[in-house]
This record gives structure tokens, sequence and C-alpha cells, in this order.
């Protein structure tokens, strides 16, 4: 085994996120986040510690330096290291909306997946479910068809090829439903196969995958916020922006706004849409839907998040 590491100062403020999901890949120990990645088919367990304010170590072990130093490219991307924000700070910091969350949280970023594919799809898994489902059913892929490494335990999610090789009705009997388990199979072997190409050329992948039956805008928007770095591209199908753009515009609480609604809303803040929409749903949190008033303390309560989008 080979292990390399570098230190990286970050370019804009920096904090080390939390778990992203809760599909059993990723884990936290200490401080140190650590996961199983694939580079070049190789596997690398990736770990990462923030050792100062601005000051992040990230380490990679694995069979030959080529694949550590690459699985250290996709941890940069991952934990948005190299992500300058310090544009949206000066446009947006003195906004009404998202201006108290930029001043105060400007480390804040869009969730990240190491590789493209991942983003994708798990965001065909959360289409039009609530998040602890979607979760269940990430996990069961995981441990069913995801590799394993039997040094650290650690497992990664199954590679595009993995995936596309597989029957849906495997899928279906982890809970997919049978139309999205056919389309992760259909996006799977576009990618697999180098039909679509999910690292440089954006726009062209989106075309191609929009023609799978299944593949609406929001899972494109996911995979672009959340996969490619694209802070542009604003999930506008979310649920729970459809609730904050309602509640903005109403204030009714039960209210749901449309896309276009939603759409509308975050287009003053291009080409910033889709991070702005990360710091809305901070600053303005609807992601836990009013419950009765407790009459022992006299104040509303909150109940769990709901995730997923109004359409594909």
């Amino acid at each position: 085994m080979v292990e390399r590491r570098v230190e990286v100062t970050p370019v804009w403020a920096f904090r080390m996120p939390a778990l992203i999901g809760r599909d059993a890949v990723a884990r936290r120990r200490g401080g140190v986040l650590e996961r199983l990645v694939h580079a070049g088919g190789a596997p690398v367990v990736v770990r990462a510690a923030q050792t100062a304010r601005d000051r992040v170590l990230i380490g990679a072990e694995g069979p030959h330096r080529a694949a550590c130093d690459a699985a250290i490219e996709r941890a940069r991307f991952w934990l948005g290291v190299d992500d300058d924000l310090s544009e949206f700070y000066a446009r947006f910091r003195y906004d009404p909306v998202i201006g108290p969350v930029v001043r105060a949280q400007p480390w804040l970023r869009a969730p990240r997946r190491p590789e493209p594919f991942e983003a994708l799809a798990w965001a065909i898994t959360e289409q039009l479910i609530d998040f602890p489902r979607a979760a269940a059913i990430q996990r069961r892929i995981v441990f069913r068809l995801g590799p394993r490494c039997p040094r650290t335990g650690l497992r990664d999610l199954p590679s595009a090829r993995s995936l596309a090789g597989q029957a849906p009705a495997l899928l279906q009997s982890l809970d997919l439903s049978a139309g999205r388990s056919l389309a992760l199979v259909r996006c799977a072997r576009e990618v697999a196969t180098g039909r679509v190409d999910l690292h440089d050329d954006h726009e062209a992948g989106w075309r191609r995958l929009r023609r799978i039956p299944g593949i609406g805008a929001w899972t494109l928007e996911i995979l672009a916020l959340n996969g490619q770095g694209r802070h542009d591209q604003v999930p506008a199908g979310d649920l729970n922006l459809a609730k904050l753009v309602a509640r903005m515009r109403t204030g009714d609480p039960h209210a749901r706004a449309t896309e276009d609604e939603v759409r509308e809303l975050f287009a003053p803040y291009a080409p910033w849409g889709g991070l702005a929409s990360v710091y809305a749903m901070r600053a303005l949190d609807v992601t836990a839907p009013p419950r009765p008033a407790d009459p022992r303390r006299g104040r509303t309560r909150s109940s769990a998040r709901v995730a997923g989008p109004l359409a594909a």
C-alpha cells in the first residue's frame, strides 16, 4: 500500500462538513472524516481532518501513487476546499433573505459527493419518497452491491459499470420502485459505456440523460449541484424549496410553490442560485413542518425533515 498526504489551505472560509447522507459509506471518528473511493478502478481509503482554521490535511492509502493522487483530488472536490466563494459573499452578505447566514456562516457549502455518478444514483433513489426511506434503500444498495475494504470495513457505492449489469428486479427487491430501478440501470449504462460524460461535458450529459424515462429536471439539478459543483443549478422541484418559497410569498406553512416560482425567486442570485438555495434553507428553516403546539411549553414543535422532489 502507498500512502499520500497533502496539506491544503482552503481558498475560502472552511469548516469540515458533517457526514453527508445516511448511506453508511462515510464515517467520522475523532474529527477525521473517512471513506472508501475508487480512483481509476483502484480502491483508496481517503481521510480528511481540519488541523487548523486554515488547514485541512487529506490522506490517501491505495495500491499506487496515481490512484492516491486521483482520490485526493476527488476528496478536495467532495470537501469544497478549493471553492472561492468571495464573490458570492461580496454580493449577498447584505441580502435580506440569505444575508444573515452568509455573514454568520460563510463556510456553508452545498453537500457534495466525490463522484458525480453517486449524486445521480442517489437522486434517483430519493425521487418522490421521504428521506428516511430513501436512505434505507441506499444502505441496502451499498451493502448488497458496493465493494468493501477488508482492511477497514469501509464500503463504497457500486460503480456505474456494476449497476449497469444489474437486473432492475434486484433493485426492486431492495425497495426501489420498478420505474426508478429501470431508470437507475439505464443511467448507469449510459455512464459506464461513455455515452454520458459526467465530469467534463455537463450539458450534453444532461440532455442525453433527460431522454431516459423517469429522469427529470430535479434529478439533473441535484446531479449538477451535488455531483458536479454547479452552483448555478437550482433544484427547483425540491419539496423543501417549494415549501420555503411558498411560505415567503404567502406566510402559509402548508402552501407549496411551483417550480417556476422557485426559479423566479432565485433568478436574481445567478450564477449562484443553487448555493443561494442552500443558504436560504438554512436562513428560513422549513425542512421541519410545524406540529401542534405543546401546551406544556406554549410553542410549536417540529417533526423530522421531509426530503425529495415534487417531480423527478
